[in-house]
């Protein structure tokens, strides 16, 4: 990290002080997200600063060094600010390993990975993984990126949905409702998905929920 980067990430941190709310804070350990360091900033003053910076330094180079702190605003200014056009799968395989919360996971969806050129492919690689954290993101890419008109091949048809299937018949509450969601956004590609939705839940004895 050259020492540009460092007095922006310096900086960075010590305007989370004049953002930090500590109700939020509050609220978020009461619910069981733990984070070494958590300022509570919200996600509307997160994006702001995120429109920000992109106009500062090299959004690559930033976004590599924020995702290194081990702070909860860092990682999700990260994922704001990373341009997905440039990140390597190898560096996604690595933010991907060191998300340990439910919303690090939903905001690297959201802010960054459904709009990866290779989405789906990690996406169908994730939903097959036995790691509930791997399978709650694949799923919610595929739900961006059928709610983006992504239709998928026969063979990504009939994987998702296996997939689905089974993970709306395991433990995990989370990947539960992120099946499900996903399953909700195939079947509104059009009428043959969702008779081809319907009826997988059918054979499962599941419903829409």
């Amino acid at each position: 990290m050259n020492s540009e980067i460092q007095e922006v990430v310096k900086e960075i941190k010590q305007s989370f002080r004049l953002m930090m709310d500590g109700a939020v804070a509050k609220s978020m350990r009461d619910k069981g997200l733990s984070y070494k360091l958590n300022w509570g900033v919200t996600l509307p003053r997160l994006r702001l600063k995120a429109d920000e910076l992109k106009t500062t330094v090299d959004d690559y180079d930033l976004a590599i060094a924020l995702w290194k702190e081990d702070v909860r605003e860092c990682k999700i200014l990260a994922t704001m600010i990373m341009p997905p056009d440039k990140v390597l799968p190898e560096v996604i395989d690595i933010w991907m390993e060191q998300i340990t919360s439910q919303e690090i996971a939903e905001q690297a969806v959201f802010n960054l990975f459904q709009y990866l050129p290779y989405a789906p492919e990690k996406a169908y690689t994730w939903m097959a993984s036995d790691q509930t954290l791997y399978q709650y993101c694949g799923f919610h890419i595929l739900a961006r990126l059928f709610m983006a008109k992504r239709e998928p091949n026969e063979r990504g048809i009939n994987e998702f949905l296996d997939q689905a299937l089974a993970a709306l018949q395991g433990d995990n509450i989370g990947v539960r409702k992120a099946a499900m969601a996903a399953i909700r956004r195939f079947s509104e590609l059009g009428l043959v998905y969702e008779r081809l939705a319907k009826s997988a839940l059918k054979r499962a004895n599941l419903e829409f929920l």
